[in-house]
C-alpha cells in the first residue's frame, strides 16, 4: 500500500519495499558546492525494478543516479558519484544550476 508519507521522508517507502523483500539501494548526497537545488543528507531509493522515490538533485542528475543505483543492487559494490558543471558527464545529465554534488549509492536491506 502506497501512503502519501513518501514525499516527506523516502526512507519510509525503503522500508516498506526491504519488508515486502523487494531489493533496495539508496543514494544520499553527502556533499555540495555552489549552487544545488538538494542539500547534504537529501537521499533517493531505488529497486531493483527501477521505482524510486525521493530525489538527489530534483530531476537533473536522477536518471543517472536510478542507473547506477540498479547497478549496485545487482553486484552489491557500493558506488560515489560525482557531478558538476566542468565535468562533461554532468552537462550530458543536465547538471546545469552552476554547482556540484557528491553522491554515496549502497545496497541497503
Amino acid at each position: 500500500m502506497t501512503t502519501a508519507i513518501y514525499a516527506t521522508d523516502p526512507l519510509f517507502a525503503a522500508e516498506e519495499w526491504i519488508a515486502a523483500g523487494r531489493d533496495v539501494s539508496i543514494a544520499t548526497v553527502i556533499e555540495t558546492w555552489g549552487s544545488a537545488p538538494c542539500l547534504a543528507g537529501s537521499h533517493l531509493v531505488v529497486d531493483a525494478d527501477g521505482n524510486f522515490e525521493g530525489s538527489v538533485s530534483a530531476g537533473c542528475i536522477e536518471g543517472a543516479v536510478i542507473t547506477a543505483a540498479i547497478d549496485v543492487i545487482a553486484d552489491g559494490k557500493a558506488q560515489m558519484l560525482e557531478f558538476g558543471v566542468a565535468d562533461e558527464t554532468a552537462w550530458r545529465v543536465g547538471l546545469s544550476c552552476g554547482g556540484r554534488i557528491r553522491v554515496y549509492v549502497e545496497r541497503i536491506g
